[in-house]
């Protein structure tokens, strides 16, 4: 590990600003012992301050496509801004991060907005986001294990896309993986990817909500390490695509940024990536946050309705974008606290309305998980509102790759999904193996072209 690193530090520390308690990052602890809120980790910012923002973009631009282990991630060629005390031995990493920012003029110009990209945090080693903080998680844990700690294995409740990175992780760290997953609730290409890995995956006959209150049980066992967004450790990585994003539009920073959101852990992540960014001086000023939740799996929605002076957790019903379909966030008091800082707005999307922004927006090159596609959603509404003005520039937080759920693009163009504009369905044509027949379904395709 180089010098420069030796004087950074970070503790967890809790986000109720009146109790402010702190821990050891080597301690077992997922929420405040004193008032029960949840931690972050906190960093010695005057340490960060040491450097210049113009001496912190060179030094992250210079680490830029390297190829040279950690600074091939994207999020440990950040690490002194993660976890400054890792060892270079200690760090489980897949070559996570460094996903590209998808734009498309003719996209663009669809919206009429100024500039338009769709962060592809899917382009990952298990297709999603939650890569980028499940590589920080073990190895922490791995760190904790060289300095004598009691862990025999790691565990999480998820809908999907948390439990084939956790178990991926793990298994490259060599430490036992317990996933709990809502039986019937998960695709099948999200199912196998933790059997395949060898965790030991437990189908429970709840939903997430009920996983969540199960794993959070377990992990009071001595040994077992909670690995979901509630232990703030995985935030920590997914807070890295902010400043990614802003280092990849040459260090500008966009009007807007939409999110679709579950458990809620993704929205204080990306705020804090962006709050740390401009405290040190890489960018000056914030973007607005929209976090887009499924209209079956609402409960942020509805308490920003009514100005977040009251959240109530909801039954969760079945959704498309599977992965957020979740009644009870852990998250939502980082989540709350993040969208009143960034001027904040909360927007829904039905069934119909997520599978047709996905479906449309495939037309342009993108490949959509329904996740995405309720953003998007969010990102048509907003826009008829004129909420978000024409001209404006906005990133697209694209959460997993859409190959993850190819259930749900088979369903919507088999005309499967009601409500959704049967224009946007591309039926696959049999044809006889014969030339004039051929040319007359190219003649037809053609024609509906012009």
């Amino acid at each position: 590990m180089s010098l420069t690193f030796t004087k950074l530090k970070a503790e967890f520390r809790c986000i109720n600003d009146s109790c402010g308690a702190t821990y050891d990052l080597n301690d077992i602890v997922y929420e405040c012992r004193k008032c029960g809120s949840l931690l972050q980790v906190s960093h010695d910012m005057g340490a960060l301050k040491e450097k210049s923002g113009k001496e912190w973009k060179d030094l992250f631009d210079s680490r830029l496509g390297s190829v040279k282990f950690p600074n091939s991630s994207g999020i440990w060629n950040k690490r002194e801004w993660v976890l400054p005390h890792v060892e270079d031995s200690e760090i489980v990493s897949s070559g996570e991060g460094l996903s590209h920012l998808f734009n498309s003029e003719r996209l663009t110009k669809h919206f009429g907005l100024g500039g338009l990209w769709i962060k592809q945090c899917g382009i990952s080693h298990t297709g999603s986001f939650k890569d980028l903080g499940m590589t920080v998680l073990l190895s922490q844990v791995k760190h904790m294990l060289n300095n004598g700690a009691k862990i025999r294995a790691v565990a999480c409740a998820s809908s999907g896309d948390t439990s084939a990175a956790l178990a991926s992780y793990a298994a490259k760290a060599g430490i036992p993986a317990i996933i709990f997953l809502p039986a019937g609730k998960v695709s099948q290409a999200q199912l196998i990817q933790p059997v395949s890995n060898g965790a030991k995956v437990i189908a429970l006959e709840t939903d997430f909500d009920g996983c969540m209150k199960i794993v959070k049980e377990v992990t009071k066992e001595a040994g077992i390490y909670l690995a979901n967004s509630m232990n703030s450790l995985r935030i920590e990585g997914q807070k890295t695509i902010a400043p990614e994003i802003v280092q990849q539009l040459e260090w500008k920073v966009p009007d807007w940024v939409i999110i679709p959101g579950g458990n809620l852990g993704n929205v204080s992540a990306l705020g804090a990536g962006f709050e740390m960014a401009k405290e040190l001086g890489l960018i000056d000023k914030l973007p607005r946050i929209v976090l887009a939740q499924a209209e079956n799996a609402n409960p942020l929605y509805l308490s920003y309705l009514k100005n977040f002076e009251e959240f109530n957790p909801v039954d969760a019903k079945p959704t498309l974008a599977s992965a957020i379909q979740i009644g009870n966030p852990v998250s939502v008091q980082k989540a709350i606290r993040t969208l009143k800082k960034f001027n904040g707005i909360v927007e829904q999307a039905s069934e119909a309305e997520l599978s047709e922004a996905s479906a449309k927006t495939d037309l342009f090159g993108l490949y959509n998980d329904p996740h995405t596609g309720v953003a998007l959603a969010a990102l048509y509404k907003l826009m008829g509102k004129g909420t978000i003005s024409k001209g404006d520039q906005v990133v697209v937080i694209s959460t997993a790759h859409g190959l993850k759920f190819t259930e749900f693009k088979l369903k919507f163009h088999e005309g499967k999904i009601p409500g959704t504009d049967p224009k946007l369905v591309n039926v696959i044509r049999s044809c006889k193996p014969e030339v004039g027949a051929v040319m007359d379904e190219i003649s037809g395709f053609l024609q509906l072209k012009d």
